[in-house]
């Protein structure tokens, strides 16, 4: 079997369903936002909030969902104009998506450093997600987990279950920089770029587009984990794009597992 030399792998629907903590989270810092909201029954949005975080692109635009929600914008608007919707909630708010993103953090830090269990049982790895990297751990790849999320989040998720990556090869939010680059530079630090293979595994397909228009990037194997945060819409894009793979659990596991 043909293994890639750089597996690169999305956290957050790819290895980890974070839904009910995002969820919880989101609560957390939108009630530190709309104080006048603390009587509201919030929890009564989590069903449209999990249909609708395919539309979230980095943290702090969950607590705006939970607004949009809260405001009564329809669930199709905010799927098709969700840049749009955020956008004129945090102009007709005076919000700042650093201190939304800020307050964010500070949640979870708080929560992880006061009760990490009741946190971290918040968060369900995908059924069998675990052995698979056990066992990619065991081949000769370089695994590299690339996300949105801060990484020393999902570091210590990684580190409750027995799996152990260095700090380096988990490169969250806090480097600052989108996942093509990330990619880039993966490719670069390579002694012999032309013959490296990398793999790009990925629940968001934006993102995997964003990656296709990099001429650099041309080598790169993408793929589009169908059991993440994507809609069927998305699916069926991807599955008439001829350079993106889409996957499902199991044939993810054939890849590596025989």
């Amino acid at each position: 079997m043909n293994f890639p030399n750089i597996l690169a792998l999305d956290f957050d629907g790819v290895i980890c369903n974070g839904l009910p903590e995002y969820f919880a989270t989101t609560k957390k810092t939108y009630l530190e936002i709309w104080e006048s909201d603390s009587t509201e029954n919030l929890d009564k949005f989590a069903s449209s909030f999990y249909q609708l975080r395919p539309v979230i692109e980095i943290g702090w635009e969950m607590p705006i969902l939970l607004r949009a929600l809260r405001l009564g914008i329809n669930e199709i608007e905010i799927l098709s104009n969700w840049s749009l919707v955020a956008k004129t909630i945090i102009d007709n708010e005076n919000l700042k998506p650093q201190e939304i993103s800020t307050k964010l953090d500070s949640n979870r830090d708080n929560w992880i450093n006061h009760d990490l269990d009741s946190w971290l049982e918040l968060h369900q790895f995908y059924p069998g997600i675990l052995s698979i990297l056990k066992h990619i751990n065991n081949l000769s790849i370089e695994l590299y987990i690339i996300t949105t999320k801060e990484g020393r989040f999902a570091q210590k998720l990684l580190e409750q279950q027995g799996i152990d990556l260095p700090k380096e090869r988990i490169i969250g939010k806090e480097y600052q920089r989108p996942k093509y680059q990330t990619l880039k530079l993966l490719l670069q630090a390579s002694k012999s770029p032309k013959d490296i293979t990398i793999w790009f595994v990925e629940d968001r397909l934006k993102t995997l587009e964003v990656v296709q228009q990099q001429l650099e990037l041309s080598t790169i194997k993408l793929f589009l984990a169908d059991w993440g945060y994507n809609t069927e819409i998305e699916r069926v894009a991807a599955r008439n794009n001829p350079t993106i793979e889409v996957l499902s659990l199991k044939q993810f596991q054939q890849k590596f597992v025989n």
